[in-house]
């Protein structure tokens, strides 16, 4: 039998409520593909969930759009990203929508996954999202810890956020794809072509870095900016017929192209034959024909026009390749390294409120930028 409490009234329970997990955050999403008007800005963006035991959740402090953010908010890739997203059709809903652009980040872990050692929640980090998942124009995203790297010390988060796609892209191009890095690249002729955009900026830096002969090609109004970067050569392609130009100057050891289009046509013949010489290609009917053709016949396709310029060109003399953006953590760590070295340094055309997003996304669509198009996602507070 229960002993009474004195006084004869139980006590007040001291109840305490847990805080309230959070269900959703901030975004701007798109809902369908078009123009820029399927921008939407939403409060009820589903929160992350780490859903691998290697995965991370950032909250963001500033974002940057790529011209690959234009082209997926119009579609583009959407059935091989599709097919990225759900690859054993999992999902219930056939639909990626709503949909979160961005790809690049700067910010803050906030929870880690069991098997992450390597970060810890307060780190500052920065990284480069794939296409496939849910992107940086949002209060948080998560990533794999693998793709995540410490940000460089020497940049504000604003800053650090101009670099990681275009970086990733660009070490994709000349390291993993064209072979050159910093024991092998002194003394290489080097020509880019498309030196004043995102890729490109970090292009002409990273192989001057390197030793290389920089040779650039930009506009005139650009021209400061690229030398200013270390560019030995800068090219006015409006001041006369590129490809004359360009004839009239030594053989490149390799020509990295940010333009495609007729490039492709005449810029082989300025490569040394014979010498391992090599033409790397950023622009490619990759995600275009299986948009066009479905999964598998535009994986064929693409197959064979790739193997066929291939070989046709190695007859020639010279190597003919494709390269991608490619995640990579440890890419990201040497090249903050070489952030904090003094050697790479962010190239920003201008930085946009969280409430700009739109803004932004039309400045981008004006093109000529001249490096980045940046979002302080944090200043929306």
């Amino acid at each position: 039998r229960a002993l009474p409490w004195p006084g004869g009234r139980l006590p007040a329970r001291g109840l305490r409520a847990s805080p309230r997990a959070r269900t959703a955050m901030p975004s701007w999403v798109i809902d369908r593909y078009g123009s820029n008007e399927v921008l939407r800005f939403t409060r009820d963006m589903g929160f992350p969930i780490i859903h691998f035991p290697n995965e991370v959740i950032i909250r963001v402090h500033a974002a940057s759009l790529n011209p690959i953010d234009l082209s997926m908010r119009s579609g583009y890739g959407a059935t091989a990203l599709n097919m990225k997203r759900d690859p054993l059709k999992i999902k219930t809903e056939e639909t990626e929508f709503p949909l979160t652009l961005g790809r690049d980040v700067s910010g803050v872990v906030m929870e880690c996954g069991l098997n992450v050692s390597y970060f810890k929640p307060g780190d500052e980090v920065w990284a480069a999202i794939p296409p496939w998942k849910q992107g940086t124009l949002s209060e948080f995203v998560v990533a794999s810890g693998n793709e995540v790297s410490f940000k460089p010390k020497c940049l504000s988060h604003v800053e650090a956020a101009a670099l990681p796609y275009v970086g990733l892209t660009a070490w994709s191009a000349l390291s993993q794809v064209g072979g050159l890095n910093k024991s092998n690249c002194s003394g290489k002729r080097v020509l880019i072509l498309g030196a004043s955009g995102g890729v490109g900026t970090f292009a002409v830096q990273l192989v001057k870095a390197w030793g290389a002969h920089v040779t650039a090609v930009c506009s005139h109004d650009a021209s400061t900016l690229v030398k200013k970067l270390g560019a030995d050569d800068v090219i006015d392609y409006k001041s006369g017929n590129l490809e004359e130009q360009l004839k009239t100057l030594p053989l490149f050891d390799f020509i990295l192209d940010n333009v495609g289009g007729s490039t492709e046509k005449w810029a082989l013949d300025l490569l040394k034959k014979w010498s391992g010489a090599t033409y790397v290609t950023l622009v490619t009917p990759f995600l275009i024909n299986m948009d066009k053709l479905g999964v598998a016949d535009g994986m064929l396709q693409t197959g064979v026009t790739v193997g066929s310029k291939t070989l046709k060109h190695l007859l020639k003399g010279v190597h003919y390749r494709w390269a991608f953006f490619m995640p990579s953590g440890p890419s990201l760590d040497e090249i903050a390294e070489l952030v904090d070295s003094g050697k790479i340094q962010p190239v920003i055309d201008e930085v946009f409120s969280f409430s700009e997003v739109p803004k932004a996304f039309l400045k981008l669509e004006g093109g000529h930028a001249r490096g980045k198009t940046v979002i302080n996602v944090i200043s929306r507070q």
